[in-house]
C-alpha cells in the first residue's frame, strides 16, 4: 500500500480549505496534512485544524496574531486533554512572506492553493518551483500571472480544483486533444438570473450575497452575482487547457448539476454531472488522476429531476465578454480585470458603490489599460499592473477621471 500523499492547505480556514481538510480526515489512508496557511482572522479554528491533523507547520500572514495563535494552540490542546508536553507545537511562520516560507520549508506531494484573490500568485509560483502538484483553487493567481505560471509549470503539475475546470479535465479524458471542438462552461446565473440590467441598479449587498447554490466567501459570491467569476473562469480555462477564449462558450444552467462540458468534432458532448459539492473536485485534485471513492453524494436516478440550459444575457451581465476580451489580448490585461474588480467589490460591500458600478468600472479600467497589454517579465510587473488597476478603479469610483 502506498504511503499517504503529503499536502499543504493554503487558505485552510476558508470554504475550500475546510472542505479539503474534511476530505483528508475521511481519507487518512490517502492524505496527510503537513502544513496549513491562513490569514489569521480565526486563530481558534486554525489551532483546532493544526492539532486535529498534527501538522508540522502553520503560516499566518498577519504577524500580529502569532501570540493569539500560540494561546489558541495551548487552549485547543487542553480541550483535547493533552498536558503541555504531550502534543507537538507546529512551527509558525508569520508575515507577508509566511506562506512562501512555509512552502519552501515543508516538502510535500501536493499544495492546495485555496487563498483568496491575487495574493495567491507568489505561493503558486513557489509551489510549482518545488515540483509539488499544485491543486489550484486560487484562480486569480493563474489569471494574474498566466505567462509566468505556465512557464513555471511542468506538464501535468497544474490540477484544477474549480468544479467547472475539474469537469472539463474529466470530460477531456473521453477524447484526444485534436478531437475537441468547443469547451462549454456552465454558470448557475447567480441570484439575479433572468433580471434585466435596469433591474440590477438597486440591488443590495444582502441580495447579492444570497447565492442560490453555493456557499462561498464574500468576494467569490459577489463575483458570481456579477458573473465576473464566470469571466475569470473563462480566462482560467483558456490558460489551463491552452485554448483560445473564442473556443469557450458560457451557458446558464441554474441547477448546477452539470459542471461543464466538452463538445467533440463528431457532434458528441461529454458532461460531468454531480450534485453541487466541492468535496468531489477537491478530492479528485488532491488524488489526481485517481478518484476518491465516496468523496461526495452522486446524482439519484430514481428520482425525477429536470436540467435546463439557457443563453447568457450579455447585456445584463457584460462581465463575461469583457473577460473574453481581456483573455484574448492577454499580457497583464487579465490581472488588470481581476484587480480592478477586487476594488469595486470592496466598494460595493462597504456600500460605497452600486452593484452595476462594479462591472461598469472594471470595463473603464480595462479600456484604459493599453500600457498593460504586454506580457509580464516577472511578478513585480504583474503587481505593478494590479496596483495601477486598483488605483484607477478607486479613482473612477470616487468620481475622479
Amino acid at each position: 500500500m502506498n504511503a499517504p500523499r503529503t499536502v499543504l492547505v493554503l487558505g485552510s480556514t476558508g470554504s475550500i480549505g475546510t472542505q479539503a481538510l474534511d476530505v483528508a480526515a475521511r481519507n487518512q489512508h490517502l492524505f496527510r496534512i503537513s502544513g496549513l496557511a491562513a490569514g489569521g482572522s480565526d486563530p481558534a479554528l486554525l489551532a483546532a485544524q493544526a492539532l486535529a491533523h498534527e501538522v508540522d507547520a502553520v503560516a499566518v500572514t498577519k504577524p500580529t496574531v502569532v501570540e493569539d495563535l500560540q494561546l489558541a494552540l495551548y487552549a485547543e490542546a487542553q480541550k483535547r486533554g493533552y498536558s503541555r508536553g504531550e502534543f507537538k507545537m507546529p512551527r509558525i511562520f508569520a508575515g507577508r512572506d509566511a506562506v512562501v516560507q512555509l512552502i519552501g520549508a515543508v516538502g510535500v506531494d501536493v499544495v492546495l492553493n485555496g487563498l483568496p484573490g491575487s495574493q495567491g500568485l507568489e505561493p503558486t509560483l513557489k509551489a510549482l518551483e518545488t515540483g509539488a502538484t499544485l491543486a489550484l483553487a486560487n484562480k486569480e493567481s493563474l489569471i494574474a500571472g498566466g505567462p509566468l505560471v505556465l512557464k513555471q509549470a511542468k506538464p501535468g503539475q497544474l490540477v484544477p480544483v474549480d468544479s467547472e475546470h475539474s469537469a472539463m479535465a474529466q470530460a477531456l479524458r473521453g477524447g484526444r486533444a485534436e478531437e475537441v471542438d468547443r469547451f462549454v462552461l456552465t454558470a448557475s446565473g447567480g441570484p439575479f438570473r433572468g433580471r434585466k440590467r435596469a433591474d440590477l441598479a438597486n440591488v443590495t449587498v444582502e441580495d447579492a450575497l444570497a447565492h442560490p447554490t453555493w456557499a462561498m466567501g464574500r468576494l467569490v459570491t459577489i463575483n458570481s452575482a456579477t458573473l465576473v467569476n464566470k469571466g475569470l473562469e473563462l480566462i482560467e480555462a483558456s490558460l489551463l487547457f491552452g485554448v483560445p477564449c473564442d473556443k469557450i462558450d458560457v451557458v446558464v444552467h441554474p441547477q448546477s448539476i452539470v459542471h461543464s462540458m466538452i463538445t467533440f468534432t463528431d457532434g458528441s458532448t461529454l458532461a460531468q454531472a454531480s450534485p453541487p459539492d466541492m468535496r468531489l473536485p477537491i478530492a479528485l485534485a488532491l488524488n489526481w488522476p485517481d478518484r476518491v471513492p465516496g468523496a461526495a453524494p452522486a446524482c439519484r436516478w430514481d428520482q425525477a429531476s429536470s436540467w435546463t440550459f439557457e443563453p447568457l444575457d450579455n447585456e445584463a451581465f457584460p462581465a463575461v465578454e469583457l473577460a473574453r476580451h481581456a483573455g484574448t489580448v492577454g499580457g497583464c490585461l487579465p490581472a488588470v480585470y481581476n484587480a480592478a474588480n477586487e476594488v469595486c467589490v470592496e466598494a460595493f460591500l462597504t456600500q460605497n458603490a452600486g452593484f452595476t458600478a462594479i462591472v461598469d468600472t472594471v470595463t473603464e479600467v480595462v479600456e484604459a489599460a493599453d500600457e498593460w497589454r504586454r506580457e509580464p517579465g516577472d511578478v513585480a510587473e504583474v503587481l505593478a499592473a494590479e496596483e495601477w488597476a486598483r488605483a484607477r478603479a478607486a479613482e473612477i469610483m470616487t468620481g475622479g477621471k
